[in-house]
């Protein structure tokens, strides 16, 4: 069975979203929605890799040696400056969080095949308020884009 490499990335990535978030959240503190909300969308990845622990503690999480070599995610490793800065973070995040995004899915589909309905519950829950997350960055990404492109110079 191969599920614990994707509950490890899924694990991994939630982190890494996490702190991703809290990067922007930092280096975009001048814009007051995006400070405040990177806080808080950086707790729920937070709560939703601890929900996954008990599922981890029942199949197993693999070790990034078990992981294939592209099989990861990075987080955020500073901000850009400036309006096409923000706009870019956010475009990176976005990137991340449908990494995130589609590996409920992937594990969603496990869940189903192996009829684990505690797992089934964690993934409804948590990839729910992932598909919020991505909405709210395409929201707010193109709430920038007019600013960033076409007005600054």
């Amino acid at each position: 069975m191969l599920l614990p490499v994707y509950l490890g990335l899924l694990h991994r990535s939630e982190q890494s979203l996490a702190e991703s978030f809290r990067q922007v959240a930092e280096g975009h503190a001048a814009e007051p929605d995006v400070f405040h909300l990177c806080h808080t969308l950086a707790a729920q990845c937070e709560q939703h890799a601890e929900a996954l622990r008990p599922v981890i503690d029942r199949y197993g999480e693999a070790d990034t040696e078990d992981e294939p070599e592209r099989l990861h995610a990075e987080a955020l490793p500073s901000t850009r400056s400036g309006p096409v800065g923000l706009l870019r973070d956010l475009q990176d995040v976005y990137v991340l969080a449908s990494l995130v995004d589609i590996t409920w899915t992937m594990i969603r589909q496990a869940g189903q095949g192996l009829r684990d309905e505690e797992l089934l519950a964690v993934v409804a829950g948590c990839s729910h308020e992932t598909e919020l997350q991505l909405s709210w960055l395409r929201t707010r990404m193109k709430q920038a884009a007019p600013q960033a492109l076409v007005v600054a110079s």
